[in-house]
């Protein structure tokens, strides 16, 4: 493999085996390496009308997909060649070579039905490739786009209204480009030139009458002008007239070729090259490389099990895989950020907290750029709760970086005290007012100390803790005080530990209220952003049902024009149901939202109260930690 997205091949994705349809692990495996954004352009017609050598000519060269030089069908399945897009840099180019419709030796026609609706289903621009012209025989050969109602569904489940699932077709289906080859007429239309598009519109319009024989000719272009509202037509000239030099047209040089055919062909290429959409499901779902992998799975999965490949399951399995990716890329981004920016142990609580919600905020926004359809948002309070426990890590790893920092610096600023208190230094007359000047100085050493961290005020309490029964012991032999400067000494003691417990309490109150604040101000970033996703989510459907009811109208309207009022009439029962839909997704959906914000907030709110037992376990640890000081 040249590089992540240029196959220097074609590989088979799927294999059509006997009447089981396989998915190849090799084009999976490539599939999965890309990242970026693929335009997908599959083609289907009948075989040996020249369809390899078109796909050929897209990915830049003469050889690839085999082309054939007998009557026999040389592919078979589906084939994929994965290149570089030549004129968007950021997306990868996937082209699709299906096997000849209509092959006499294969065994189930069935067969036929199912990789046409794979490649529907996959690309994002589809072409169909014919021979000599676009009549009544050609659009007779088409009949696999009539059987798409029964081999394609939008939903899982039937509308209540009797709305048929077809009508959501045009939603998510490709742009469609008939191309016709080896065409000879001239483009004339009652004596007048048309363009090639013009050629395509007059081919699908309707043949007058309600007779059994119109409505079957009719099924294909009603199915055409339904379900694909982009459309675009080329004819081709032949390659050559030597049919020697057709019979191995790979191989025949430039110069070898109609110059017709060439300008038609590279025209054909150039509109695919600057037309053809990135491949998107509903609601702006962006396709890459992994998710058409995904895609691939679940439908031939669904086909071998006897099912209809459904838009809907499809989009559900796609979001589980993608959604837990989306949790794993932000849950990492969050851990390498923090890791990057915290120099432990930090000066105050507040500085980590800070550090926290700009890494959280972050991990959020790539958690909502990379995730969809989070049904109850189930993969969003997973990623809240899966930060919350980071964060409890690094707060465990500021205390005890602040711990041994302040550990180790008491350690050494008392090593002369320790030493004297080994050595009966201060067991003398006026040994205890020496203690507590040595005493007093280590304490003044230490706030001079910086970076010592959260834990200063309570690792110094901890270790003067430890040194009051010796303080005692020294203050008691001292034969220089009277009782009474003993007693008032015990009492000064005694007060100054108060004063610093009370420090301390205050000290752990205060960074409690910091946590709250920080909690706070976490959950109201994570709703603002779910708010503007679920905006943004519903701005797109809103566009694309403007778009299918935009689409339906000109059906409608094609069809009064052509004097089918009542086909025109019978559209009235689909459209006014989409303009319902539009209507109440352009309605006020705050209630709505807030419904849904009040419940993350509630259960945001239960994960921060499930990790609090953490606060209480934190004190006790370090209670732990001085006991034998």
């Amino acid at each position: 493999m040249a590089s992540k997205s240029n196959m220097m091949a074609p590989v088979c994705l799927v294999e059509n085996n006997n009447e089981h349809l396989s998915v190849n692990q090799e084009a999976l495996e490539f599939l999965d390496q890309i990242s970026q954004p693929v335009v997908v352009v599959a083609i289907a017609g009948p075989y040996r009308t020249g369809k390899s050598y078109l796909m050929n000519q897209l990915a830049g060269q003469n050889h690839g997909f085999p082309l054939g030089s007998t009557v026999q069908s040389e592919t078979k399945g589906i084939w994929m060649w994965c290149v570089p897009h030549p004129s968007k840099p950021d997306c990868t180019l996937v082209l699709l070579d299906t096997e000849g419709l209509g092959d006499v030796e294969k065994g189930d026609p069935k067969d036929d039905l199912w990789i046409f609706a794979l490649a529907v289903l996959l690309s994002s621009m589809f072409v169909y490739n014919s021979l000599s012209t676009i009549n009544h025989q050609a659009l007779e050969q088409l009949h696999y786009v009539t059987e798409l109602t029964e081999l394609i569904r939008a939903k899982s489940s039937l509308t209540p209204d009797g709305i048929e699932d077809s009508a959501e077709f045009v939603s998510f289906f490709p742009d469609f480009i008939w191309a016709v080859r080896d065409f000879s007429l001239e483009l004339e239309l009652n004596g007048l030139p048309i363009t090639e598009d013009e050629y395509l519109e007059n081919s699908l319009k309707l043949i007058p009458g309600m007779n059994h024989k119109a409505q079957i000719s009719n099924l294909p272009r009603e199915c055409i002008r339904n379900f694909f509202p982009r459309r675009k037509c080329f004819v081709f000239d032949r390659p050559t007239n030597d049919k020697k030099l057709l019979a191995n047209i790979e191989k025949v040089a430039d110069n070898q070729l109609d110059p017709n055919f060439k300008e038609e062909t590279k025209n054909f290429c150039s509109y695919i090259f600057t037309q053809a959409r990135t491949k998107t499901l509903r609601e702006g779902i962006m396709i890459n490389g992994k998710r058409l992998k995904t895609l691939v799975e679940t439908y031939v999965t669904a086909i071998n099990n006897g099912l209809v490949p459904c838009l809907e399951n499809a989009m559900t399995t796609l979001a589980q895989i993608e959604n837990s990716r989306a949790i794993q890329k932000a849950a990492d981004h969050y851990s390498k950020q923090m890791a990057q920016r915290v120099s432990f142990p930090t000066d105050t609580l507040q500085e980590l907290l800070d550090l926290h919600a700009a890494c959280e905020r972050e991990a959020i926004a790539i958690f909502m750029e990379n995730s969809f359809k989070d049904e109850n948002q189930v993969f969003l309070k997973d990623l809240v709760k899966i930060i919350k426990d980071k964060q409890n890590e690094f707060l465990l790893q500021n205390e005890d970086a602040s711990v041994k920092y302040c550990q180790d610096t008491l350690k050494q600023l008392s090593k002369p005290l320790m030493e004297g208190i080994s050595a009966g230094m201060f067991s003398v007359p006026g040994g205890h007012k020496l203690y507590m000047e040595t005493k007093g100085k280590i304490e003044q050493d230490y706030c001079q100390v910086s970076k010592k961290g959260v834990k200063a005020n309570e690792v110094l309490y901890r270790f003067l803790q430890s040194l009051a029964a010796t303080e005692n012991s020294i203050l008691q032999a001292d034969k220089a005080l009277t009782d009474g400067e003993k007693a008032i000494a015990v009492e000064q003691a005694k007060k100054e530990a108060a004063e610093k417990e009370q420090e301390l309490k205050k000290q752990e109150l205060q960074e409690q209220e910091q946590q709250m604040e920080a909690h706070r101000r976490s959950r109201e970033e994570n709703i603002l952003q779910l708010t503007e996703k679920i905006e943004k989510e519903n701005e797109i459907i809103i566009r694309e049902q403007n778009m299918m009811l935009e689409h339906k109208l000109k059906v409608q309207e094609d069809l009064l024009r052509e004097g089918f009022k009542k086909k025109s009439e019978d559209m009235n029962v689909e459209i006014n149901h989409l303009r319902n839909i539009i209507d109440s997704s352009k309605s006020d959906n705050s209630p709505y939202i807030t419904k849904i914000m009040d419940r993350l907030a509630s259960e945001i709110d239960s994960i921060f109260c499930t990790s609090g037992k953490f606060f209480g376990n934190v004190l006790r640890r370090f209670g732990s930690l001085f006991k034998d000081q």
